[in-house]
C-alpha cells in the first residue's frame, strides 16, 4: 500500500491555484453578444415558457438530467466523526470528482447545517426541482435510514444513501460469485456480521434479498451480539436480534460460512478464522486495517476467500464500482427512484462481468498476464472500462422493467455506445498507467536528481509506490534539499558522477565499447562519463537499472545524443522519433513526430506508423491512426501530401489489419461527421483516430505546444519510440506532476518490454 501522502502536500493539492477540486464549465458557445443574449436574457425566456407549459421539458431544455447533488450534514465523515458541513465539504467534491470521471455526471455538493432530521428532510425536498438525482453521504445512523426513507417516499427522483448501499451492492455480488467458487446454496450458509452501522445494516438486508435466510444471518455491535436478551437496540438493530446464547464474535463466529467485517481492525483473530466451515468467506473491509491482515488470513487457511477495501490485495471492495453507474443508468432512464430492482441488477451485473473475459488493459493495468473468474477474482477491478455499460444498462433495464423509468431506452446498441464515449476522460489513461506502475515498481534513473521539482516527484513516485528512484547528482545538495523541503524520502541510491569511482570506469568502459568506431578514445570516454546522461544511458545499458528519465534542464538535443550514442535504436529501426501523449477529455491522443525528424522521408514515415502502433499497442490501445497534411484524399498537390499518400498505399498494402487513412487535414481526422459527411469511404469513419503522424517536424512541434499552452490537453512526453530501453526526456521546465507522469510511463515501458 503507497505510503500516506504528506499533510502539506494533500493540504497543497486541495488550495493551490484554484482552491477545491472543481468548477462550473459552460457547455455552450458563449462567446459573442449573441450568444450572451441567448443565454440569458432575452432569449433565455423561451425555454423558460417551454419548460412553464410542460414541467417534464426541464430534461430537455437544461443540465437536470445530468446533475446530483451530493448532500451532507457532516455528521458522520469518513472515519472522522460529526465534524460539521463546513469540514465535510473537501469530502463531497471528492464524491463529485468520482461522479464526473467514472461516469461523466455533473455534481453540485451541498453541506446542509442541518442536524435536525426533519430540517435536512424540508431542505432537500426543496431542492428537488433543481436535480436529477441526489446522493446522501456521511449521515450518522440511525438517522440516515429515516432520512433517506422520507426523501424516496416523498420525492420523485433517484435518492440513494451510498454509505448504506454501496458497499452492500459490492460485497453482495462478491458473496454471490465466492459462494459459486466454493459451491455453497446462499439459502443455506451462515453469516457474521461484525459492525451494526448504516452499511452493515444495509448490506445484510441486501443479502437477505438475495437469498440469506434472516435466520442464518448473526450481527455484533460493539457491545457484542444483538440478541433478544438486550434491550439497548434500537430499530435497526432489532430487526436483526436473534434468540441465542452467543455473547461475543468469538462463539458467533464457529462453524459460520461467511464473516463480513464493517467495524474495526485488528478484531478478527487467526483463531476465529480457523472455528469457521469449509471454504471461508471472509470480507474485512475495515479502513485503512481490516478486521485482519491479509497475509495473516491466508496464512491461516488456504480455503479461504478473502477480500478487503485496500488495493494492495485481491478483490477490493470499492464503492467506485456502483454508485456512478447506478446514477448513470437511472439518470438516462429518468428513473423516479432507486429501488431494490435496481440495485439487484447492479449486484447481478457486476457478479456476471466478473465471471466475463478480461480486457487486455486491465490484465495491463493491474500486471496481470491472465486475470480470471477465481479466489483471486470474485468481482471486477475499479478501472475495469466496461463497468459503465454492464453496469448502467442493467441498472436502466431495471428500473424499466420495474416501472419507474420515464424515458424508456429503445436502441440499446446506441446506449452501450454513447457510454462508452463518456469514458473519454482525459485522466483515466494515466490512471490505469499507475495501477500499472505500483504492480511491479521499476528502478528508474533520475539524470537530475539534486533538482528540486525532481526530488518532489521522487518522493510522490516512492510514496505512492509507482517506482524505485536512482539519483544522480552531488549527495551532500541532494541530502540537504530533501531535508531543507521536508521531502522525508530515505534510503535511496544516490550516484554522484564525480565520486563513485567504480560505477565510472565500469560505465566509460560501456561507453567506450559503443564509441570506440566512432572516433572515442577510452581517455575521452571517462572524460564524457562524468556527464549525467551519458553516466545514466551506460547504468541503464549495462542493465543496472530499468529505465531513465532526464532533461528538465538541459536542452533536448543535450540530453536525446548520449541516448542514441550508448542504447541505440531498437533492432530493425532505422530512426528513433519523439511521440506525445496527448490527454484530452476524449481520450489519449498520439502525436508524432513531433522532437526528432525534421523532415521523414516516405520510409520514415511508414516506420513511424509501425513503431506508434507497437508502443500504443503495449499499453493495451488499438492504435487507429490518420497520416496528416494539408490536403484531403489528393485535393491538393504537392510534396507533404504526395510523401504522405505514399506511406499509406505502403501501410494498407503490407499491413492490411492496420487501421490507417490519409492523407487527410485535422480537422477532417477529428471530427468524424465531418469525415463522414465529405469522405465516406475512409476507414477512419468508423474508427475515429486516436494516433497522428504529422508530414515533418514544424507541424508536430507547433501543433502540440499551442494545444499545451491553451490549457487544452495536458502533454506526457516526448515518449522516445524506437530505443533499445526505456529512455525519455521530459520537456525542459516541466512540473512536477509531469515528472511523476514520465516515471511512471517509463515504468510501464519498462515492464512491457520485459514480457
Amino acid at each position: 500500500m503507497p505510503k500516506k501522502s504528506k499533510k502539506q502536500d494533500i493540504l497543497d493539492y486541495h488550495s493551490e491555484g484554484r482552491p477545491g477540486k472543481i468548477e462550473v464549465v459552460p457547455t455552450k458557445p458563449s462567446n459573442s453578444q449573441r450568444d450572451l443574449s441567448i443565454a440569458y436574457s432575452p432569449g433565455v425566456a423561451e425555454p423558460c415558457l417551454e419548460i412553464h407549459k410542460n414541467k417534464e421539458d426541464v430534461y430537455k431544455y437544461t443540465a437536470k438530467g445530468n446533475l446530483v447533488a451530493v448532500i451532507t450534514n457532516g455528521t458522520a465523515v469518513l472515519g472522522l466523526g460529526n465534524i460539521g458541513p463546513e469540514a465535510s465539504k473537501p469530502v463531497m467534491e471528492g464524491k463529485g470528482v468520482l461522479f464526473k470521471i467514472f461516469a461523466d455526471i455533473d455534481v453540485f455538493d451541498l453541506e446542509l447545517n442541518a442536524d435536525d432530521p426533519e430540517l435536512f428532510i424540508q431542505t432537500v425536498k426543496a431542492l428537488e426541482p433543481t436535480f436529477g438525482g441526489i446522493n446522501l453521504e456521511d449521515i450518522k445512523s440511525p438517522e440516515c435510514f429515516e432520512i433517506e426513507r422520507r426523501l424516496k417516499e416523498e420525492l420523485d427522483i433517484p435518492i440513494m444513501h451510498d454509505d448504506q448501499h454501496g458497499t452492500a451492492i459490492i460485497t453482495a455480488a462478491a458473496l454471490i460469485n465466492a459462494l459459486e467458487l466454493v459451491n455453497k446454496k446462499i439459502d443455506e450458509v451462515k453469516v457474521v456480521f461484525n459492525g451494526a452501522g448504516a452499511s452493515a445494516i444495509s448490506c445484510a438486508r441486501l443479502y437477505i434479498s438475495c437469498g440469506i435466510k434472516p435466520q442464518n444471518l448473526m450481527m455484533l455491535d460493539s457491545t457484542g451480539v444483538i440478541s433478544t436478551k438486550r434491550n439497548d437496540l434500537n430499530d435497526q438493530k432489532s430487526e436483526f436480534s436473534r434468540d441465542t446464547d452467543k455473547m461475543t464474535l468469538e462463539e458467533a463466529i464457529d462453524g459460520a460460512d461467511v464473516f463480513v467485517g464493517l467495524s474495526k481492525g485488528g478484531v478478527l483473530k487467526k483463531k476465529m478464522i480457523k472455528s469457521m466451515a469449509k471454504d471461508p468467506i471472509v470480507f474485512a473491509l475495515a479502513n485503512p486495517d481490516p478486521e485482519i491482515a491479509y497475509k495473516d488470513a491466508i496464512d491461516t487457511r488456504d480455503d479461504i476467500i478473502m477480500a478487503t477495501g485496500r488495493s494492495d490485495h485481491p478483490n477490493q471492495v470499492n464503492n467506485v464500482l456502483g454508485f456512478p453507474y447506478i446514477f448513470r443508468g437511472a439518470l438516462d432512464v429518468r428513473a423516479r427512484k432507486i429501488n431494490e430492482e435496481m440495485k439487484l441488477a447492479a449486484v447481478k451485473a457486476i457478479a456476471e462481468l466478473a465471471k466475463e473475459k478480461v480486457p487486455e488493459i486491465v490484465n495491463l493495468a493491474y500486471n496481470h498476464a491472465n486475470l480470471q473468474f477465481g479466489r483471486q477474482y470474485i468481482i471486477p477491478k475499479p478501472f475495469d472500462p466496461r463497468l459503465i455499460y454492464k453496469v448502467s444498462s442493467a441498472v436502466a433495464k431495471a428500473a424499466m422493467d420495474s416501472g419507474v423509468a420515464r424515458k424508456p431506452i429503445e436502441d440499446w446498441d446506441v446506449y452501450k455506445e454513447e457510454l462508452i464515449k463518456r469514458l473519454g476522460r482525459d485522466d483515466k489513461f494515466i490512471r490505469l498507467a499507475q495501477e500499472k506502475a505500483r504492480s511491479n515498481p521499476q528502478s528508474v534513473i533520475l539524470a537530475e536528481g539534486d533538482n528540486l521539482k525532481v526530488l518532489k516527484a521522487a518522493q510522490i513516485v516512492v510514496e505512492e509506490g509507482l517506482a524505485k528512484p536512482i539519483l544522480l547528482g552531488k549527495k551532500e545538495i541532494i541530502e540537504k534539499l530533501i531535508k531543507d523541503n521536508n521531502l522525508g524520502i530515505e534510503d535511496l541510491q544516490i550516484l554522484d558522477t564525480y565520486e563513485s569511482p567504480e560505477y565510472l570506469e565500469r560505465y566509460a568502459n560501456v561507453l567506450y565499447e559503443k564509441r570506440k568506431r566512432k572516433g572515442v578514445t577510452l581517455f575521452d570516454a571517462r572524460k564524457m562519463i562524468r556527464d549525467r546522461n551519458y553516466f545514466g544511458a551506460a547504468m541503464l545499458e549495462a542493465g543496472e537499472a530499468d529505465a531513465f528519465v532526464s532533461g528538465l534542464t538541459r536542452k533536448y538535443g543535450e540530453v536525446v545524443k548520449p541516448l542514441f550514442e550508448v542504447i541505440g535504436a531498437e533492432a530493425g529501426t532505422k530512426k528513433i522519433a519523439g511521440m506525445y501523449i496527448m490527454l484530452t477529455k476524449q481520450g489519449p491522443m498520439f502525436f508524432m513526430d513531433t522532437t526528432i525528424n525534421e523532415s521523414p522521408t516516405i520510409e520514415e514515415i511508414v516506420e513511424m506508423a509501425l513503431q506508434a502502433s507497437s508502443i500504443i499497442q503495449r499499453i493495451g490501445i488499438k492504435p487507429k491512426i490518420a497520416l496528416l497534411s494539408y490536403s484531403n484524399f489528393g485535393s491538393s498537390d504537392g510534396t507533404e501530401p504526395r510523401k504522405m499518400q505514399k506511406a499509406v498505399a505502403i501501410l494498407r498494402k503490407y499491413y492490411p489489419d492496420m487501421v490507417v487513412d490519409g492523407e487527410m487535414q485535422a480537422n477532417f481526422a477529428l471530427n468524424n461527421e465531418l469525415l463522414k459527411e465529405a469522405f465516406p469511404f475512409s476507414d477512419l469513419v468508423q474508427n475515429k483516430p486516436n494516433t497522428f503522424i504529422f508530414p515533418n517536424l514544424a507541424a508536430g512541434n507547433i501543433t502540440y505546444k499551442m494545444l499545451q499552452s491553451f490549457g487544452a490537453v495536458e502533454a506526457l512526453g516526448p515518449i522516445l519510440v524506437g530505443i533499445n530501453k526505456p529512455a525519455h526526456v521530459l520537456q525542459m521546465g516541466a512540473s512536477v506532476r509531469e515528472i511523476v507522469n514520465m516515471i511512471t510511463l517509463s515504468c510501464v515501458d519498462a515492464q512491457t518490454r520485459k514480457k
